[in-house]
């Protein structure tokens, strides 16, 4: 890329983290974001005021893994609560009351239904920031002249510059041709 090309594209020294692209309604989002990735573009990324139905399937994002850590913490709460209390009632301090058996699974349900709550509170909690690598005080798609409307009324369309078959002028082409209205080079 010439130096000319690269001032009329807005590009400097600086690594560059993608295009982006604004869109005014979220269906016309989703149909850039299929045509884009049906170019062979796989890195992608969309950033919206709410949740558009189908952009996840449109841009292939691959479903989350948060569930299944959920699921795993919720067995292992559950399995918590019934050692603890089988090693405090029926090994650490045995004890018979009123004829009851040392370790019963009927009367620690309750327990056992607490513990599996609070373990998987905390795996969504702290599996939901470990995902997504939060806290982030800055993303490069700050750098977006237009970035405050896409929690506003804006829908935008990034193709990060990490896919292989990203060129910042050739990018910038392909999202003026699916429809966006603004379009830039970011860098960051």
């Amino acid at each position: 890329m010439t130096p000319s090309t690269m001032d009329k594209l807005g590009i400097g020294d600086d690594k560059v983290y993608g295009v982006i692209g604004e869109f005014s309604e979220p269906h016309d989002l989703v149909e850039a974001g299929r045509k884009i990735r049906g170019m062979g573009y796989t890195k992608l990324d969309a950033m919206t005021p709410f949740p558009v139905h189908g952009i996840d399937d449109a841009i292939g994002v691959p479903s989350s893994k948060l569930g299944w850590i959920v699921v795993c913490f919720t067995i292992l709460g559950a399995a918590t609560a019934q050692g603890l209390m089988y090693w405090v009632g029926a090994v650490n301090y045995p004890l018979v009351i009123g004829g009851k058996p040392l370790f019963d699974v009927s009367y620690s349900i309750p327990v056992t239904f607490e513990l599996a709550v609070l373990f998987s509170a905390f795996a969504a909690f702290l599996g939901m920031w470990a995902i997504n690598g939060l806290p982030r005080l800055y993303h490069p798609s700050m750098c977006y002249k237009n970035s405050h409307r896409a929690s506003d009324d804006r829908f935008l369309l990034v193709i990060e510059a990490d896919d292989p078959m990203f060129e910042p002028a050739k990018s910038a082409d392909h999202l003026r041709g699916v429809g966006a209205a603004e379009v830039e080079v970011v860098e960051g």
